[in-house]
């Protein structure tokens, strides 16, 4: 009896997931699909007794007419109309498309290694993206654009065909072998663009009901592999590109037995995703504009093809996918770009995004005139077949309303923005200090690291990056970045390239940090926080960063060791050393420019590059503890820089070590303007019969204009002790500071 349970439970764990019965170890045949057909659809059908191949053909022709994002019947019209809205595309579709030809023969080979028709060895990143299939698309394009060229059809179901060939032969990538052809990204992007060819080439006699069926038939082994093989949630894009896909082909195939369960099940996962992978704040864990708005894309299709077939979606799905498009307006810098975020991989090596495509899609979806404020009246072509011919008319009328967002935080992802408005000459700077837990593949070693923007032009940038360029580790780690380093110690440690060598890398370690002081407010904006990346080394790190009256900002970087090590600044950017080396100079086409001034005395600046891109390194030699105290200062014209002709004492209004109060410490300074003063390193204060005393060296601002006003501007517990002379009134105040707000 034992032995006959254990034969049961033995056929229950290997019986195939889904009451259909469908195969994810074979593709179907054209003539087994009508088996599998739920009784509904076969009464539906116009038939005598068995169901044929034209009649199958046909009820999903008719099916794919209302279900799908648009009505295959109206692609020659639809297609003039994107001829019209994008005509520089052509060329670009044909170039892709002629890559991909010359590169693919229709019968693909989908393993490695072998040579393409170039005689040329192909790589593990050319074989991702012939298992994506993203430049099919381009070759489905080039069929309208060239008169309805047969070829362009015949290549696309004969590569189809040569998968489902390799498949049966066992003669594929496999996910153990790095590069797996059928794993859920690339199995899903395969999918979702497969389904767009298979509705462009639905009212085409060259794509003939056989050819129809067999691309259905290979779509319903796609989905019933992806459920088996994604049967758990796990962190990433990827396992939510193939659930996008999954519930996509549920949606549009419902009329196969059982298929409710793959929506039911790739629903629950993208809940799961959405769940776990959008933070509290409203970004995706993954920190990167990049993976932000390729997740918004893969929400986008199943909500927008879900509303279409009068399904259900729950409340916090519509939320949540909103939540996704203010954060870009958030996040954005005052042009209405984005700044660049880790592994954003768009454009290498551009500073900035463009993310109008993305909004124009969520001014679509939610009609926000917030969301408008970045629109174009353009949809992006990547989305051009995926809205109605209704909701493309809401371009001509957008609706539009500057934000109102100032300076702010996302606690949850780690990114903090200090912001002066929303005009184009604006200033912004984001300071990047989270890691995430759970997926930090994407992350750059740019922790503490900054960017900034002012008087139009990206002041202090970070770069775009491409996985196949072999300089990839140098565009993910600290000399690319806006941070501070001690002797040769970069943050990200033990890179290592993906196991299938397309070209992917990531950190074994990357700087845990904390963030302590978050403040906002019109007077002075301040951030701390500090990271554990030189502790190996003995180095305890910190940096602080003051805007100051959105005129300019003050790095303060702290070091303490009880070693001497080398300290170091990286800013990024073409500098030049204005006669002192404390002082450097970055300029752009506008005439406005950057000032990079230093406080305190450093010893060198070195200048360093790559790709067209360059940076400064300034050093301070030989220290046990140190303190950079920089002033970052953005001017809009050549009167308004820092004056290098003479000894510098003003700052946009502020004087330099000129305050009314006597100061004691450790190396002070102080800024003032008016009744305000910024002290560094101070351990007392004295004006008239009034002393302040500190019970260590600190940081602090000042304002004593009807009465005493002060903040610290450290993450440091510190006792303040006020006496007035003449009066004998003395107070004690103990401040504690370690707080975000």
């Amino acid at each position: 009896m034992n032995h006959f349970i254990a034969f049961l439970l033995g056929l229950i764990c290997c019986a195939p997931l889904g009451a259909q019965g469908i195969p994810s170890g074979r593709v179907l045949t054209v003539n087994e699909l009508s088996h599998y057909v739920t009784e509904e659809a076969k009464e539906a059908m116009e038939r005598n007794d068995e169901v044929t191949v034209a009649q199958l053909a046909l009820y999903f022709r008719r099916a794919f007419k209302t279900r799908y994002f648009f009505n295959w019947e109206t692609v020659d019209q639809r297609f003039q109309d994107y001829q019209k809205r994008y005509p520089t595309l052509k060329a670009h579709h044909a170039a892709r498309a002629a890559t991909h030809r010359s590169i693919f023969p229709a019968q693909a080979q989908w393993k490695l290694p072998y040579k393409d028709l170039n005689g040329e060895a192909v790589n593990a990143y050319a074989l991702r993206h012939l298992a994506r299939q993203h430049k099919m698309v381009d070759i489905g394009y080039s069929y309208f654009y060239n008169a309805k060229e047969r070829s362009s059809i015949e290549y696309f179901t004969t590569q189809l065909a040569s998968l489902n060939t390799a498949f049966a032969n066992g003669d594929y990538e496999k996910l153990e072998d790095g590069n797996g052809v059928y794993e859920a990204f690339r199995s899903g992007y395969r999918i979702l663009n497969w389904l767009h060819l298979h509705s462009l080439f639905l009212g085409e006699k060259a794509y003939s009901d056989e050819a129809q069926l067999q691309t259905i038939a290979t779509l319903l082994q796609h989905a019933q592999h992806l459920y088996e093989h994604n049967r758990t949630f796990k962190f990433g894009n990827h396992q939510t590109r193939g659930l996008s896909a999954l519930a996509m082909v549920a949606i549009l195939l419902k009329d196969f037995k059982g298929a409710e369960l793959w929506y039911q099940h790739a629903m629950t996962l993208l809940g799961e995703h959405l769940d776990k992978e959008i933070n509290a704040d409203g970004f995706q864990f993954e920190r990167t504009i990049h993976y932000h708005i390729s997740d918004i894309g893969n929400y986008f299709y199943v909500y927008q093809l879900a509303k279409k077939n009068q399904l259900n979606i729950e409340a916090t799905w519509e939320n949540k996918l909103k939540s996704m498009f203010l954060t870009l307006a958030k996040i954005a810098f005052p042009d209405q770009s984005a700044p660049v975020l880790s592994d954003d991989t768009d454009t290498p090596w551009a500073e900035k995004n463009d993310i109008s495509g993305a909004m124009t899609l969520g001014y679509l979806l939610f009609e926000d005139p917030e969301m408008g404020y970045f629109s174009t009246s353009d949809l992006s072509p990547k989305f051009y077949w995926n809205v109605s011919a209704s909701e493309l008319l809401k371009l001509e009328n957008i609706q539009k309303k500057t934000p109102t967002y100032t300076s702010l935080a996302f606690p949850d992802t780690g990114y903090y923005v200090m912001r002066e408005g929303w005009e184009t000459q604006d200033h912004m700077l984001v300071i990047s200090a989270g890691l995430d837990e759970n997926k930090p593949d994407h992350q750059h070693g740019d922790m503490l690291g900054i960017q900034a923007m002012a008087n139009g032009q990206v002041v202090l940038p970070n770069y775009q990056v491409r996985y196949s360029l072999d300089d990839l580790e140098l565009f993910k780690n600290s000399l690319t970045k806006n941070v501070a380093l001690v002797d040769n110690e970069l943050q990200g440690k033990a890179y290592t390239s993906n196991k299938g060598g397309s070209g992917f890398g990531k950190f074994k370690s990357l700087p845990q940090p904390e963030v302590t002081v978050f403040k906002t407010g019109p007077e002075l904006e301040l951030f701390v926080g500090r990271h554990n990346g030189f502790e190996a080394i003995g180095v305890d790190y910190s940096r602080q960063v003051l805007n100051v009256e959105n005129a300019f900002w003050i790095v303060k970087d702290n070091f303490k060791s009880e070693e001497a090590h080398a300290y170091k600044q990286i800013w990024q950017g073409h500098y030049s050393l204005e006669k002192r080396p404390n002082l450097l100079r970055s300029s752009f086409k506008n005439g406005s420019g950057l000032d990079i001034y230093q406080l305190h005395p450093i010893d060198t600046v070195s200048t360093d590059g790559a790709r067209g891109k360059t940076w400064a390194i300034a050093t301070k030699n030989q220290q046990n503890n140190f303190q950079f105290i920089t002033v970052v200062f953005p001017f809009k014209t050549y009167d308004a820089r820092i004056d290098e002709t003479g000894t510098i004492q003003e700052l946009k209004g502020w004087q330099l070590n000129a305050s009314k109060w006597k100061m004691t410490g450790e190396q002070p300074l102080s800024l003032s303007k008016n009744s305000q003063s910024i002290f560094f390193n101070i351990k007392q204060l004295q004006h008239g019969d009034t002393t302040i005393t500190f019970n260590k060296h600190s940081d602090v601002w000042l304002n004593d204009k009807n009465e005493l006003k002060m903040m610290p501007l450290h993450d440091k517990e510190m006792t303040v002790t006020i006496t007035q002379l003449g009066t004998s009134k003395t107070k004690t105040y103990h401040v504690e500071t370690n707080n975000m707000n």
